[in-house]
């Protein structure tokens, strides 16, 4: 699983991804926006390929019990959710492509949504400090 937000080490929602870390950090091979959204700062990365930016994430090798959490907190079955997509991420350090999985938003989403900032190339803990978790 590729993870740019939240879920990345030292990130807010970290205790969730109890997957295990890949060495290193990896960027997408494509380009695609990533933005902090909303009223919560929520970090989309938008399915929309060849726009903003080649993001700077982390991989990690997740079980389906860790999925299944992560799914939850992405709330991948709702309309409104993440969705699970695969991608392709480069290693920063080798140069080594991966296909991994990753929540990104749907473009659509995008038209009714309130942009903080972006696109960014990376989820920063700066970015982190704005986030407020869900509270429903």
């Amino acid at each position: 699983m590729f993870v740019y937000g939240t879920l990345k080490d030292g990130f807010p929602n970290a205790h969730i991804n109890k997957g295990t870390r890949v060495p290193g950090e990896f960027l997408t091979k494509k380009r695609h926006p990533l933005y902090l959204v909303g009223q919560r700062h929520s970090p989309w990365l938008v399915h929309r390929e060849n726009e903003g930016h080649h993001v700077r994430g982390q991989v990690f090798m997740v079980g389906d019990d860790v999925l299944e959490e992560m799914d939850a907190l992405e709330r991948v079955h709702e309309p409104d959710g993440y969705r699970k997509v695969s991608l392709r991420v480069v290693s920063e350090a080798t140069g080594e492509e991966m296909l991994v999985s990753a929540y990104l938003k749907p473009w659509k989403q995008l038209e009714s949504a309130v942009i903080q900032m972006g696109p960014l190339k990376e989820y920063e803990l700066r970015h982190a400090s704005l986030y407020q978790p869900r509270t429903s």
